[in-house]
């Protein structure tokens, strides 16, 4: 039977400010990265749904981004590679620390939003963020987008790494996924989603923007927890991947 991972950034209120449905969300994936107060979450946020996670039986990574609430981490900031090492560590060791408290073990590390998506593209950056998690534990696992410097750079650094595909996000023909800013990144229909994700992990492609199929390697599927489509998508992309019986598991329970 075929296994894959289905994530979701989660964990991203912050004080009186409620985003996503954490709760329910948790009921269909097997992997949630948690923000760790800095792009967004809080201590108690951050608590509570590492809480609710181990609670539904499901994998925590940390889900470390730029110190950027007001922009909620999607905004490009330049740092020096050592300051992008200590904004992990300092991440990552926080959210572990949530982990430990509640008799859990943190399983990966996913970066977010515009920190993802630059180390995707720049070696220096990777290479830093991937030193940062081997540091704080060899024994974590690395997400990055599926043939990005991010899988090239953890793999160097000795981490086992995730390819990660996603479902609610159009491609670019270089692989990497099309800017937010543009009007067709977002996929909104249940239907497309799905047959993007399934076409992901059984044929190893994915159709881009412009109508090209390209590889991908998928071992980990991103719903994205802030989207008002995230509880949908994953309860059908759920009951999808039961049907063609494409068994869902987190690395950590394999």
């Amino acid at each position: 039977m075929m296994k894959i991972d289905l994530n979701s950034d989660l964990g991203e209120s912050f004080g009186m400010y409620t985003i996503g449905n954490d709760s329910d969300v948790l009921n269909y994936v097997s992997s949630a990265n948690i923000a760790c107060g800095m792009h967004a979450g809080d201590p108690f946020v951050m608590h509570k749904t590492v809480r609710l996670a181990l609670e539904r039986g499901v994998a925590v990574g940390a889900h470390p981004g730029f110190m950027d609430l007001n922009g909620f981490g999607r905004r490009n900031i330049v740092m020096k590679p050592d300051e992008i090492y200590d904004l992990i560590v300092y991440q990552v060791g926080a959210l572990s620390a949530f982990v430990k408290a509640e008799g859990g073990r943190l399983q990966h590390v996913k970066p977010h939003g515009a920190l993802y998506n630059m180390a995707a593209k720049d070696q220096a950056m990777s290479e830093a963020i991937a030193k940062a998690v081997y540091d704080v534990d060899p024994q974590l696992v690395l997400f990055g987008l599926a043939g990005s410097w991010l899988v090239k750079a953890g793999e160097a650094a000795g981490l086992q790494t995730a390819s990660e595909v996603f479902a609610d996000r159009t491609y670019q023909e270089d692989g990497s996924l099309t800017p937010r800013t543009q009007p067709n990144a977002m996929i909104t229909d249940d239907a497309a989603s799905i047959r993007q994700v399934l076409t992901m992990i059984t044929e190893g492609k994915v159709r881009t923007a412009t109508g090209k199929d390209i590889p991908v390697k998928a071992d980990t599927v991103c719903i994205h927890g802030d989207s008002p489509k995230a509880l949908a998508f994953a309860r059908s992309i759920g009951e999808a991947l039961q049907k063609e019986q494409i068994q869902i598991t987190s690395f950590i329970h394999r």
